[in-house]
């Protein structure tokens, strides 16, 4: 089958911007490389192997360290007597306030259950019931009870469990401890591999490449652009840095969802801050003020259980109303019982930061915890690149809008992987033998110092964080842009960049990631979903019921435009039949 062309308007393979990083000293050829070892990374890497391609996962840490690991709520899908794949869509739809894309949607729901159920079969052990039905539990957005878990509130960590022993089993080749720089291309502009750097090698300058026609870009999220997250310290915009740099698309990424229920652990707490999951909220615990009064009530008819971005909302305007910095998770009649079954993981952490949840109510805020948007792709997982896919929490598949609902983020991850090796099977895209250009062809990005990653989260926490509007956003660009320019500069002037190696590579992928949320942020000039505008407090379905689409340019400038529907745009030529 004849390989797709580049992108309309795609720039030349030798002008794109690339991290400043030695030349690659050895290398490793395969048919896929994926990028990342969660649940998205891990099924489409196994999926493909089934198929009979050979297969690299890289990964930035261990295998079992990502983002899936953390996931405490569990897995959506309509599994349960009654429920049904149209009231799981309907559910999704609502929650992403009229930016979804339905048939990724549909897609999603009806492909689900036997998604989870094919997850069983590969060794994920879910919480089942006396009679032997799964335990099926309740969040917020959810109008039924449609949520497996494992482990009570451990449902990441026995999907990565099941999937990691999966990956070894089948003795896939696997590179840990890497952090993946750029995009490999051929003259024509097609995916050709990955650059990446093994760290703990000895070596300051361990950067070697995977060379590969199919690149699966699993990376997860960005969380350390914010100060406090739920994210792992991994969670770096790797992914979607790389994605830009390659001149890809990238959507809604000012989209960010902030978990209402995250340990307070003091306003000056910064870094990974532990998950009090939305499940406890589903089994009946209450929000309520410093005196005891469930704040949520009146404010949407699920009260606790409404959306994210709602909870989120009332969470803030009572901070705000009552002058104080955080609120209560009050579930003391769970009983002690019912914690150590349900949640031993939570109560765990609650009681190693000197608070018992079994007899005092847990101090809560939000804190950031899922990027809804991502690099964008169609319902294949292919992004405007030829031979590029992603899945997972790095990919803007079109599934969650303007607002993630509760526990589709595993589904999606589990969904979507399995499309992207379907169709590297049955284009053949894996039977070309990539020529990749000598990265030596194009030029470096500038890197920041390390010191400049807590530059950027400050920045973006105080101008970019829950509470947005143009000042706080203009002045979190001028302020960014200042860092972008500092580096430029420093590169044009002497020909000096600050010392390759991970935390410079990662400060800058973050400075990067940054500057395209704070751009889209200031685009949409209104308040939907997760992205709460003070200045424009109202949904203008009118002028913004569509996509915010940013691609960086080679002069790593950004070009940002809305589309003209609310439709998401096809990742031409790329969805075209091979």
């Amino acid at each position: 089958m004849r390989p797709p062309a580049a992108h309309p308007g795609a720039a030349a393979p030798g002008t794109r911007p690339r991290l400043h990083a030695p030349a690659p000293g050895w290398s490793i050829d395969a048919d896929v490389v994926v990028v990342g070892s969660g649940v998205a990374g891990l099924t489409a890497a196994l999926r493909c192997e089934a198929a009979g391609l050979t297969t690299v996962v890289v990964t930035k840490a261990r295998l079992d360290d990502g983002s899936t690991r953390w996931a405490q709520g569990g897995i959506a899908a309509a599994l349960g007597e009654g429920d049904t794949p149209e009231q799981h869509l309907d559910d999704t739809l609502v929650a992403g306030a009229g930016l979804c894309d339905e048939e990724a949607v549909r897609i999603l729901v009806t492909e689900g259950p036997d998604a989870v159920r094919r997850l069983i079969a590969t060794g994920a052990r879910f919480d089942a019931s006396t009679d032997g039905d799964l335990e099926l539990t309740r969040e917020g957005g959810h109008h039924r009870r449609r949520i497996a878990h494992a482990g009570g509130d451990a449902t990441g960590a026995e999907i990565s469990r099941a999937l990691v022993e999966a990956v070894r089993a089948r003795g896939l080749r696997t590179v840990e401890n890497a952090l993946v720089l750029d995009l490999l291309t051929d003259a024509e502009g097609r995916t050709a591999g990955v650059t990446l750097h093994v760290m703990g090698e000895g070596q300051h300058d361990g950067v070697g490449a995977v060379h590969a026609p199919a690149v699966v870009l699993a990376t997860g999220g960005m969380g350390q652009v914010f100060s406090a997250t739920t994210n792992p310290a991994v969670s770096t915009g790797d992914g979607v840095a790389l994605a830009l740099r390659a001149g890809a698309e990238v959507s809604d990424l000012e989209f960010v969802q902030f978990h209402p229920t995250v340990l307070f652990l003091g306003a000056d707490a910064e870094g990974q801050q532990p998950l009090v999951s939305e499940a406890v909220r589903g089994e009946g615990a209450h929000l309520v003020d410093a005196d005891g009064v469930r704040f949520m009530l009146g404010q949407h008819e699920l009260a606790e259980l409404a959306p994210r971005d709602i909870v989120a909302k009332g969470i803030m305007r009572r901070m705000r109303e009552n002058d104080t910095e955080h609120m209560y998770l009050d579930a003391r009649h769970f009983g002690a019982e019912m914690w150590e079954h349900r949640f031993p993981t939570i109560l765990a952490a609650c009681r190693a930061h000197g608070i018992d949840p079994v007899t005092e109510p847990v101090p809560v805020a939000p804190a950031a915890h899922y990027a809804s948007g991502g690099v964008r792709t169609d319902s294949h997982g292919r992004t405007t690149v030829p031979g590029l896919y992603a899945c997972g929490e790095v990919a803007c598949t079109g599934v969650h809008g303007a607002n993630r609902l509760a526990s589709n983020s595993l589904l999606e991850g589990l969904v979507y992987a399995e499309r992207i090796a379907a169709d590297i099977v049955r284009t053949g895209l894996h039977a070309r033998v990539p020529q990749p250009l000598p990265t030596s062809q194009r030029p470096a990005h500038p890197l920041l110092p390390p010191e400049a990653r807590f530059a950027v989260q400050r920045i973006m926490t105080r101008g970019a964080g829950v509470l947005r509007s143009e000042a706080s956003l203009a002045e979190a660009a001028d302020r960014l842009h200042r860092l972008h320019a500092d580096a430029r500069d420093a590169l044009d002037e002497n020909g000096k960049t600050a010392e390759p190696g991970v935390d410079t590579w990662e400060a800058t992928n973050l400075l990067c990631v940054a500057r395209v949320l704070v751009a889209a942020a200031r685009q949409r000039e209104e308040t939907r979903g997760c992205h709460w505008r003070e200045d424009r407090p109202e949904r203008d379905d009118t002028a913004w019921r569509r996509h915010i689409v940013v691609r960086l340019n080679p002069d790593r400038s950004l070009a940002v435009r809305t589309t003209d529907t609310t439709d998401f745009p096809p990742t031409l030529p790329q969805a075209q039949e091979q």
